[in-house]
């Protein structure tokens, strides 16, 4: 499969080159725009079931798949909220767990899921009870609110990070949940509360801006009635 990530930053666009025969699976709503030789379909990968599970992660019920199959063609896709888009690569011997909203594609042989996580985390992390399980031999696409920064720790190497930053980690890498400080007060007055502590050795990918923390900025714009 080959893609292309055309204007990468704030608004970047995916296009990628379908064979006869191919197909890509996507966000629902995520098609830009298709060759008339690609057909574009809801489904509903894993059943009903599944379909739940990636609600209860924050994802929609259906996926949308894009076939060739009346020869190669051309697919553009373009997530729904302002934002870098990066590949990844999975050889199929680790899986990938996303933030909410943060699959846009995968080609052929990714599979998406829901993971659950323990009490602590399904509680404080932000990301929820469920998040997004990405698995198989592929390339995925992943998009975030703003720029995505990959941060490689090494064995042993500990990092400190916000939740809301948080776009995807592997899944043998684990976390806990702490106080931002040692005390619950300077914790609460610094605004942090609650990060994430993980440990290597694993990349995990933040991004730059705090989806959160805008809603909230947005929000003081609107005149109480």
């Amino acid at each position: 499969m080959d893609y292309e990530i055309l204007y990468p930053g704030a608004f970047p666009l995916l296009k990628v080159q379908l064979r006869q025969g191919d197909f890509l699976k996507a966000e629902s709503d995520a098609m830009v725009s298709m060759s008339t030789s690609i057909d574009v379909e809801g489904k509903m990968e894993g059943g009903f079931l599944g379909g739940i599970g990636r609600m209860l992660a924050g994802e929609k019920f259906f996926f949308q798949t894009l076939t060739a199959r009346r020869g190669s063609g051309e697919v553009t896709l373009a997530p729904s909220i302002p934002g870098d888009i990066i590949d990844v690569d999975l050889d199929g011997s680790y899986s990938l767990v996303v933030q909410k909203d943060g699959f846009l594609a995968g080609s052929t042989g990714i599979e998406v899921s829901s993971k659950m996580q323990n009490l602590m985390q399904g509680m404080f992390s932000g990301e929820g009870f469920f998040t997004l399980k990405v698995s198989g031999k592929g390339t995925v696409f992943l998009n975030s609110y703003g720029a995505i920064h990959a941060i490689n720790l090494e064995a042993g190497e500990e990092r400190i990070i916000d939740n809301n930053h948080l776009v995807a980690w592997p899944d043998y890498m684990d976390y806990k949940i702490e106080k931002a400080t040692s005390g619950w007060i300077s914790s609460f007055t610094s605004g942090e509360m609650l990060v994430c502590r993980f440990k290597g050795p694993g990349v995990v990918l933040i991004q730059t801006r705090n989806p959160k923390a805008f809603g909230e900025w947005a929000k003081s714009l609107i005149p109480a009635k």
